[in-house]
């Protein structure tokens, strides 16, 4: 249970870290508040919204 954990962090950490550098590759505005919030917020609005999707990948895209 503990190793389930420790991986869901991990991944929540890797995609944010991804998100945050290849951010301005995404469609979004390009604003620090607006940066900060999508990417710790990017496993609810990955699952939400399909324009997200969209632009998380290009921002994974490297």
């Amino acid at each position: 249970m503990k190793l389930i954990i420790i991986g869901l962090i991990a991944l929540y950490g890797y995609g944010a870290w991804k998100f945050w550098y290849g951010f301005e590759r995404t469609n979004f505005s390009q604003t620090l508040p607006n940066r900060i919030g999508l990417s710790l917020l990017w496993p609810a609005l990955f699952i939400i919204n399909k324009s997200y999707r969209r632009n998380f990948q290009k921002a994974l895209k490297g």
